[in-house]
């Protein structure tokens, strides 16, 4: 198994952890993000985005975060990572939206702006990033885990962005409940963090 990643980003953070947390063994390979290596005509035939992460695995090739949480979940994690009954999916499925919507849109965002100086609206960011927090913090205030009462993929794809909201320049200070979350993921049997956490 093949994991094209880099240290810095979130998005490859999910991958990276949750591989962790399955203790599987997998290759890494860096790419250069600055130096341009993701518009090469060998990494776009990996991935015609141009995006990591990129997983190789078994012959097969998947690209985007939640593609790969999804994957290594169904094929390595039984049914604790993502179940297959209709309704448990689909409550996991729901933070996954949250990942890629208002967490993305902000509080990734807002790192992004901050550490890259990407050119999006600092304000914006952070207030789609506080309302994903606000979301987080309701769900999180009555119970241990996202969806289901248990790790599932629904937090190893919203702990990234959620644990480096500061980075972006949004508080976690009111998310009393996040934060004992984020704790719990850290706590986690096979944790595995990154730069800045």
């Amino acid at each position: 198994m093949k994991l094209y990643d880099r240290d810095i980003s979130g998005n490859a953070y999910k991958a990276r952890l949750l591989l962790a947390l399955l203790n599987l063994p997998y290759e890494r390979v860096n790419v250069d993000l600055p130096g341009g290596e993701n518009r090469k005509p060998e990494f776009l035939r990996l991935n015609p985005r141009g995006q990591i992460p990129v997983l190789e695995d078994d012959g097969r090739v998947f690209w985007d975060s939640t593609a790969i949480l999804v994957y290594l979940a169904r094929r390595y994690g039984g049914e604790q990572w993502l179940p297959t009954d209709p309704a448990a999916m689909a409550e996991v499925m729901q933070w996954l939206a949250l990942a890629q919507n208002e967490i993305l849109y902000g509080l990734a965002r807002a790192r992004a702006i901050n550490l890259f100086k990407r050119p999006w609206n600092l304000e914006e960011a952070q207030a789609a990033g506080r309302r994903a927090l606000d979301v987080l913090q309701e769900r999180l205030a009555g119970h241990q885990w996202l969806a289901l009462e248990r790790p599932t993929i629904a937090d190893v794809a919203c702990f990234p962005y959620a644990a480096l909201a500061p980075e972006g320049g949004v508080s976690l200070q009111d998310y009393p409940a996040v934060r004992s979350w984020i704790s719990r993921v850290q706590q986690l049997p096979g944790y595995e963090g990154m730069p800045g956490l």
